[in-house]
C-alpha cells in the first residue's frame, strides 16, 4: 500500500498513464488519419472574408446548435446529396496556432445541419433576413435573433446593403436595415458550405435504412419510394414561400394563387425551378432549386404537385415523364428575367 500512500509514486504513474493515451488513443490515430486522407480535388480553401465568417460563426454561438456532418442514414437525405465522408474535412486547417477549432461539425441539431446549405440556401436575401429575425421567415423557429448585426439608417448609402424586413418585425422602427460587415462575413461564410463533388468515376455513398414499402397496383407489387410533395417543399421551397404558400411581402412571392403555378402548361414553372427567376425588382432573386440541390424528375413533380394543389390551388397534376421532358427542354435555358 505504500504506492497509494506516496505521492510521487501516484503523480509519476498518473503521467505516464496520460502519456500512454495521449498517444495511441488521441495523437496516433490523428497521424494516420491525416497522412491516409487528403481533400478532394474540388476543395476550395475559406476567402478572408469566409474565414472570418466562421470566426463569426463561433463568437455568435452558432456552432451549439448546428452541425455540420451528413450521417450515413436515409433521415440525413434532406441535408445534403450524400454521406460525408473524412476526405471532405480534411482539407479544413486550424482557425490559428492557439485554436484548434478546424472542422465544426457539431453535437446536436437544435437546427438544421449546415454541410450544404450553401447550396440548398444560396440567397443572401434569405440569410440576412434570417439572421435578423429568424421568425420572419420561419414562424416556429427557435433561434435566436441577431439584430446586433445589423444597423437602422434613415439614408443609407449606396455602397449598403439594406435588407427587406417585413413591416411587423421592424417593432416601430423606422429607416432601413443595413448589414453591417460581420453580417455579410458571416453569410459568406455560411455561403461557402457546400459539399464537394466526388471526381468522376468515384462511387457516391449511398444512404442506408431506405424506407421504401410495397404497394399492389392491379395485383402487380410495385416499388413506392414514398416521396411526399409537402415534405419536399417544406425542405426546398418553405424557408422562403412560407408553409402557407403566401410568401413574404417585399422578400418572396407568394405561390398561392401565382399565375405561374397555376398555369395549365408547367413549362415555365419548371423553368424557373431549374433555373431560378429574377423578374420582379420587389422580390429577391430565386437561386435554381432544382439544378442546385439535384432533384429528380420525380421528386420535382411531387412538388409541383404540392403546389398546384394546395392553399386552395386546383391545378391539373404533372406527371414526372411529363417533368422529364421539360427538363431537358429547358437545360440550356437562362433564368427567368
Amino acid at each position: 500500500m505504500d504506492f497509494f500512500n506516496n505521492h510521487k509514486k501516484l503523480f509519476l504513474a498518473a503521467t505516464v498513464l496520460f502519456t500512454f493515451l495521449m498517444l495511441f488513443v488521441a495523437l496516433f490515430p490523428a497521424l494516420e488519419n491525416q497522412n491516409n486522407n487528403a481533400p478532394l480535388p474540388n476543395f476550395v480553401e475559406l476567402t478572408a472574408d469566409e474565414m472570418t465568417g466562421k470566426k463569426v460563426f463561433i463568437s455568435e454561438g452558432c456552432v451549439g446548435c448546428h452541425s455540420q456532418q451528413v450521417r450515413n442514414v436515409d433521415m440525413d437525405k434532406m441535408w445534403g446529396t450524400r454521406p460525408n465522408i473524412a476526405a471532405d474535412y480534411a482539407g479544413i486547417t486550424r482557425t490559428s496556432f492557439w485554436q484548434n477549432t478546424a472542422t465544426l461539425m457539431g453535437t446536436e441539431r437544435t437546427g438544421p445541419d449546415l454541410t450544404n446549405i450553401g447550396v440548398r440556401q444560396p440567397s443572401i436575401d434569405w440569410h440576412l433576413l434570417h439572421l435578423y429575425n429568424p421568425r420572419s421567415v420561419e414562424s416556429r423557429s427557435v433561434m435566436a435573433a441577431y439584430p446586433w448585426l445589423f444597423e437602422i439608417k434613415e439614408n443609407p448609402n449606396p455602397a449598403d446593403v439594406i435588407v427587406n424586413v417585413p413591416a411587423e418585425f421592424m417593432q416601430g422602427r423606422t429607416g432601413k436595415v443595413v448589414a453591417t460587415e460581420k453580417a455579410l462575413q458571416l453569410v459568406s461564410y455560411l455561403q461557402s458550405l457546400k459539399q464537394v463533388d466526388l471526381p468522376d468515376g468515384t462511387a457516391s455513398p449511398e444512404f442506408l435504412y431506405k424506407r421504401e414499402k410495397k404497394v399492389v397496383e392491379g395485383g402487380t407489387t410495385v416499388e413506392d419510394t414514398g416521396l411526399d410533395g409537402a415534405n419536399l417543399y417544406a425542405a426546398n421551397c418553405q424557408s422562403c414561400h412560407q408553409a402557407n404558400g403566401e410568401g413574404l411581402k417585399g422578400a418572396f412571392p407568394p405561390l398561392k394563387g401565382s399565375k405561374v403555378v397555376l398555369d395549365d402548361n408547367p413549362e415555365l414553372m419548371v423553368n424557373i425551378i431549374m433555373n431560378g427567376y429574377n423578374a420582379r425588382e420587389e422580390y429577391a432573386v430565386m437561386p435554381a432549386v432544382g439544378t442546385n440541390n439535384k432533384l429528380k424528375p420525380e421528386e420535382i413533380a411531387v412538388i409541383m404537385n404540392h403546389e398546384r394543389s394546395s392553399w386552395g390551388n386546383n391545378a391539373r397534376k404533372v406527371t414526372a415523364d411529363e417533368v422529364k421532358k421539360l427538363m431537358e427542354v429547358v437545360k440550356l435555358a437562362k433564368p427567368v428575367q
